[in-house]
């Protein structure tokens, strides 16, 4: 066998496929993510801390250079924090779908399972002939 032809019966496989389609719904789902915490909760709660933007907040470790050549060396602990929140909101999300496919799964076991098929035309018949023979 070919690395061509194995390499396509392995890409064909449905988990590869299912992997790629969650790869790519995942990365947009954490931007839009990225995109809320970002542009919608940060500002909220630097409002309540009195105006803090914390992308921007950060701990000076070592000032910048007065002739401008050496940047200042700092410690963005805000840019942290916002990450923190981006990690809960994405596990917060992802543990509410998994809940809701177990949930799902959960009522899908308790429903009764069909009752078992009766017996079949020819199966019918025969038991006909079978009583039919008995009879004396």
């Amino acid at each position: 066998m070919s690395i061509a032809s194995e390499f396509k019966a392995f890409a064909m496989r449905g988990n590869v496929i299912d992997l790629a389609v969650g790869v790519v719904i995942g990365g947009a789902f954490g931007t839009i993510v990225t995109s809320l915490v970002g542009d919608v909760i940060m500002p909220v709660l630097g409002q309540l801390t009195a105006g803090v933007d914390f992308s921007k907040a950060a701990l000076v470790l070592k000032e910048a250079s007065e002739d401008g050549k050496t940047p200042a060396v700092l410690l963005g602990y805000g840019k942290f924090i916002q990450s923190i929140i981006n990690f809960i909101i994405v596990a917060f999300a992802i543990f509410l779908m998994v809940k809701a496919i177990n949930t799902m799964k959960k009522a899908e076991a308790a429903a009764p399972p069909p009752p078992p098929p009766g017996p079949s035309n020819e199966e019918k018949l025969l038991a006909e002939i079978r009583d039919l023979l008995k009879k004396p």
